[in-house]
């Protein structure tokens, strides 16, 4: 191996002893900058060894060591006592006046005298009442179709069958709605779902019979997840996010947008804007989107956006816990104010915040960015270029930079009242689908990934509506020709 040791013995002249110096210096320099490099790398993979889903984007699920630590939640005390609030509407089982049957428990004898009190008036009854579920068990439905011969002509003719009735013995709607929902709501595996429903009701249900009940729902969905789609692309406020999903083993993308009342989802190969503009909402939407802040997003800009701060809070308590960052704590805390100066605003009735209150919470914004970019203008520039690409940043100044450079859209809360601090709502839509593929490992087939997600779709939607969810996927059954 090859060296540049400097051999002091060498060195007769003043010219040689200043070129030496000079190597020095230069190795010195290199050196330092590799030690820069290997320090900021060592910070680097010790600080990954700390992350959880408090203070970055990992899922609560990646924790380590959940069973034996206490998690940290961001999330600041409400003041509230444990248990339901006031204002909670509640679901407390309450009489109703009007019972499906009544049982009438008679006196017949005094236990104290042994008297006899059977003609004795009643001179009032105390109620009680007992909710329960009747014995389950299929109604069977027998259709006849008369057929005659024509006096006059002697044509056979056949009396007209419903046009949801199209074999001889079959299942109902109802039936094929509530396997429907238990395996794509309730997200029950197959065969877990046809044992409840024999469990149930006495009737062994084939697992075909519950795969072409989801294909035909499918089907007949089409034009309601259109109308959702065109819905949403007319919304004022969007939420969008995705998350990935396996299909036959390989990683795919499943793209949300949803609204309080509207859900949709759409699995797509790609993460990035191919698949945005696949999904065809994003193309046509001009209202606010919000999202996190990748960059993929950004790129429709004949809307507005809308950044997660929820995202945000777990960055800057990174930061803090990490890089000791002042500014973090500064700009989380603000971040905290206005949130709860917004939601006061909106309880009193009021349709914005004062000009004054959103004049000094953007002065109080600036003050915190510059103050924390200060050091960063001031420090001398390295001298070496980087291999290739951007020079690195620290993921801290990255956070730093963002909020410089995304104000707007991190404050879009703030300015107006219809957008939400975070983007939670598409998480939450997105949530159950990740138990599903937890509990499948793998779809199957793109068929059916994409049928569970314009059911899951539906479902999703007709829940947050306030509808109920067996009757209207009982619905979809009506009219349709069948095949079980």
């Amino acid at each position: 191996m090859e060296t540049n040791a400097i051999v002091l013995s060498d060195i007769t002249t003043v010219p040689q002893a200043l070129q030496v110096i000079g190597d020095l210096l230069t190795m010195i320099g290199q050196m330092q900058v590799r030690i820069d490099a290997l320090e900021l790398e060592n910070k680097r993979l010790r600080d990954q060894r700390h992350l959880d889903s408090s203070n970055s984007r990992l899922p609560p699920s990646s924790d380590k060591g959940r069973g034996t630590r206490a998690t940290r939640s961001l999330r600041q005390p409400s003041g509230r006592k444990p248990g339901g609030q006031p204002d909670h509407p509640g679901a407390t089982l309450k009489p109703v006046e009007t019972p499906d049957k009544r049982i009438v428990h008679p006196v017949f004898q005094c236990p104290g005298c042994g008297q006899d009190v059977s003609a004795v008036p009643v001179i009032r009854v105390e109620k009680r009442q007992v909710f329960e579920f009747p014995p389950m068990m299929l109604e069977v439905t027998e259709h006849q179709a008369e057929i005659k011969i024509c006096p006059r002509c002697a044509q056979e003719l056949h009396g007209a069958f419903p046009a949801d009735v199209q074999q001889p013995v079959q299942y109902g709607a109802r039936v094929k709605g509530l396997l429907g929902y238990l395996n794509q709501g309730q997200l029950l595996p197959y065969e877990r779902t046809t044992t409840l429903v024999e469990d149930l009701v006495g009737q062994p249900v084939s697992q075909g019979t519950l795969l072409t009940a989801n294909q035909t729902c499918s089907a007949q969905l089409v034009e309601a997840e259109a109308v959702v789609k065109h819905t949403l692309q007319q919304a004022p406020v969007v939420h969008v996010d995705e998350t990935g999903l396996y299909e036959n083993g390989q990683r795919i993308w499943l793209h949300s947008a949803s609204t309080p009342t509207l859900t949709y989802y759409f699995p797509h190969p790609k993460r990035g804007q191919e698949a945005m503009r696949a999904a065809d909402i994003l193309p046509h939407f001009q209202g606010t989107a919000v999202h996190d802040h990748w960059e993929a997003y950004q790129q429709f800009a004949q809307c507005r956006h809308a950044f997660c701060n929820a995202h945000h809070l777990r960055e800057l308590q990174r930061a803090i816990d990490q890089d000791q960052a002042s500014w973090a704590a500064d700009m989380k805390t603000l971040l905290l104010h206005i949130k709860e100066q917004v939601e006061q605003a909106k309880a009193a009735g009021q349709p914005a915040l004062l000009s004054d209150q959103l004049a000094q919470f953007q002065t109080q914004y600036r003050d915190i960015v510059e103050r924390a970019l200060q050091p960063y203008l001031n420090a001398p520039a390295s001298t070496s270029p980087p291999a290739r690409g951007r020079r690195k940043q620290t993921t801290t100044k990255n956070l730093l930079d963002r909020f410089d450079t995304y104000q707007a859209e991190t404050l879009r809360f703030m300015t107006d009242f219809r957008v939400p601090f975070d983007n939670n709502l598409a998480e939450r839509d997105l949530r159950m689908t990740k138990v599903k593929q937890k509990i499948s490992g793998t779809f199957r087939s793109s068929a059916g990934t994409r049928a569970f997600c314009r059911i899951r779709g539906f479902i999703s939607t007709l829940k947050k509506q306030g509808r109920n969810v067996l009757e209207e996927l009982a619905h979809t059954f009506n009219a349709v020709p069948n095949t079980t």
